[in-house]
């Protein structure tokens, strides 16, 4: 109990800090939210507009109401150091008391766990400009919330608290993000790969290095101009929607698509976020272990799937967590859509056993699919498992340490801390 009420203490005097300084500085912010895809589409951000702007973005993915004022101010995570959270509240208030330097852009991730989050947040910041990612019919942290569609209200809180003259930067490709955006008398800019929208994205091709998979290719498209744009070290189309993101909110601080394209160029995408690392004996790992979101999941598999040049496709999937009563059929849903794209699957945890028995309902021969308990259990076997030539694609939620798997198998364990997540000596006590 004393160590709620220190924590909501510590939360409630730096949330006051960060209101200070923001009242102080003033600076415009572009504030990212959704189900899927923040970190990546705020990173994403930050590379194309940090060239032409003074600009700060959120660290990691602190986008919660702690996280959001150690940003605004400048200041780490002190995790479960009472000194060190005792130093960040006096560096803080002077910081927000004397700071003379400050970003004339803050990008920060904006995230919701429980009911109240999103408003709570938005009497800190009102945003200049909202980008809206995915709003999956199941999202995340859908536990506590009545419906998902409470969760999909509570991230709308944020457009809500839009600056007079801002402007909504949305994924038009997500009819649940479209209808809501319709309700609203906003300036609103679309993106998307399947819907006409003034920022589209094409298809996008993998590239190889012989027959290893090292990149992806796809051009962005707005106002009659294109541009190509290649994001090495990474798979998957949620590239190229939080490129066309970024680009959408680039063209309101009025850099050109070329600049953009050229910024983006520069772009690495976020820890286990579908980074390609190299794995032992010639395996390619796709390693998207920073969370698991069923809508996630499914387009991990699907771009597994497209990697037509790998000797094997291997899927190695953990439990999806804060789903609540969705869980049982999420699960389920994902191994019925997995049973024609991969050759290969392992399950991690208890509830993604309904993963594999329903990857058996649908088809997939018992010999394909190995169930296990934990991380630990998933690497020894899969150490076995892989030949040269294969890719192996790894997801699990965040308590599920599924960066554990990719470290036994990665082929520079050495660069661990440089590459994956959770990698802090918090989590490594863990």
């Amino acid at each position: 109990m004393a160590k709620e009420l220190m924590k909501r203490a510590i939360e409630r005097i730096l949330f006051y800090e960060a209101k200070i300084l923001l009242s102080r500085k003033k600076p415009k912010v572009i504030g990212v939210t959704g189900n899927v895809g923040k970190t990546s589409t705020k990173d994403a951000i930050y590379t194309v507009i940090r060239g032409s702007v003074q600009a700060r973005k959120s660290e990691k993915s602190f986008n919660s109401d702690i996280g959001v004022p150690l940003t605004i101010l400048g200041l780490p995570n002190a995790w479960s150091s009472p000194v060190g959270w005792l130093i960040n509240i006096v560096e803080g208030l002077l910081i927000a008391l004397f700071a003379r330097e400050y970003p004339e852009w803050l990008v920060l991730e904006m995230g919701v766990d429980r009911p109240g989050d999103m408003k709570r947040l938005a009497t800190l910041v009102q945003p200049d400009i909202v980008v809206l990612t995915h709003f999956p019919d199941v999202p995340v942290h859908v536990e506590y919330f009545k419906t998902p569609e409470a969760v999909m209200s509570e991230k709308m809180e944020l457009v809500l608290a839009l600056k007079d003259g801002g402007s909504v930067v949305f994924n038009n490709d997500d009819q649940n993000i479209r209808e809501r955006i319709q309700r609203h008398e906003v300036t609103a800019i679309g993106f998307g790969r399947m819907t006409p929208s003034p920022y589209m994205v094409g298809e996008g091709v993998i590239i190889y290095d012989g027959t290893t998979p090292v990149g992806y290719e796809y051009t962005i498209e707005h106002a009659g101009k294109r541009a190509p744009i290649k994001i090495m070290g990474s798979l998957g189309t949620h590239n190229a929607y939080t490129a066309c993101a970024a680009f959408a909110v680039a063209g309101l601080l009025n850099i050109s698509l070329e600049d953009a394209a050229k910024a983006y160029s520069e772009h690495t995408t976020p820890p286990g976020r579908m980074r390609l690392i190299p794995g032992k004996n010639g395996v390619t790992l796709i390693d998207d272990t920073y969370n698991a979101a069923p809508l996630a999941v499914v387009d991990g598999v699907e771009a597994l799937s497209r990697v037509t040049l790998a000797k094997r496709r291997i899927a190695v999937l953990g439990d999806m967590l804060e789903l609540g009563r969705f869980s049982v059929k999420e699960h389920e849903r994902v191994g019925r859509m997995l049973v024609s794209k991969v050759d290969a699957l392992m399950t991690v945890g208890v509830r993604s056993k309904s993963i594999a028995e329903s990857a058996r309902d649908g088809g997939m021969k018992d010999s394909r699919i190995i169930e296990v308990g934990d991380a630990e259990h998933a690497a020894e076997g899969l150490a076995a498992l892989v030949k040269p030539g294969d890719v192996v694609y790894i997801k699990g939620s965040q308590r599920m340490r599924m960066e554990k798997i990719v470290k036994a198998l990665m082929a520079e364990p050495e660069r661990a801390g440089e590459l994956l997540v959770r990698q802090d000596s918090m989590w490594q006590e863990m």
